[in-house]
């Protein structure tokens, strides 16, 4: 393991194994283990009984709860939240008895988005820009940017703020509008496909 900086914390009882990156302010919980091949940015967090494994990477200030396991060929970008025993998966069709690691599905959760409590993501999917996935949502398909989206399988409800709070809907026939977050007012443009800043996001 590259040495922590002063500010990086680790558990006594956490397992990090030789050759994993651990950036700056990042910290890891109790009984956790982050494997060796893995890429931790700075400032994030990993709560109790969290696994990490060798082909992932997280990007800053990502929170990753409580019994959380992330699996080869997961990225996580900047501020992504995971939350309490979400699920992640890795094979489309696994077998006990039938070894397919070599079929390992990419699967990017970008910028800010964030995922709920016991939510799980279907390997191969791309979760868009600050979307927001419910608590028990099974992901199966790629989510736009700022798509909120609910239930088993998941499916959009609304668009959600970079702040996180549920934009105004598109009034009954509008194909298009231009509406405000009502908590931090940031304003975008949404259709029923699409959600977009009008200012760029950072």
């Amino acid at each position: 393991m590259e040495k922590p900086q002063t500010s990086t914390s680790i558990h006594p009882s956490a397992v990090v194994d030789e050759g994993a990156q651990i950036g700056e302010g990042t910290k890891v919980w109790h009984w956790t283990h982050v494997s060796g091949g893995a890429v931790l940015g700075e400032r994030c967090s990993l709560g109790q009984n969290v696994y990490i494994s060798n082909r992932v990477v997280l990007g800053n200030n990502v929170r990753v709860q409580n019994n959380v396991s992330i699996y080869d060929n997961v990225t996580l970008e900047d501020d992504v939240f995971c939350g309490p025993s979400m699920v992640f998966t890795n094979v489309l069709n696994p077998r006990a008895h039938v070894s397919r690691k070599h079929e390992y599905r990419n699967t990017l959760v970008r910028k800010g988005a964030s995922i709920g409590a016991n939510a799980t993501v279907v390997c191969g999917t791309t979760i868009g820009r600050y979307a927001f996935i419910a608590a028990g949502a099974v992901v199966s398909r790629n989510v736009p940017d700022h798509a909120l989206m609910v239930g088993v399988p998941a499916r959009r409800t609304g668009w959600v703020c970079q702040c996180g709070v549920k934009l105004p809907d598109l009034s009954h026939g509008q194909d298009s509008a231009i509406v405000h977050c009502p908590d931090c007012h940031t304003g975008y443009t949404i259709t029923p496909h699409a959600c977009e800043p009008i200012e760029p996001e950072a």
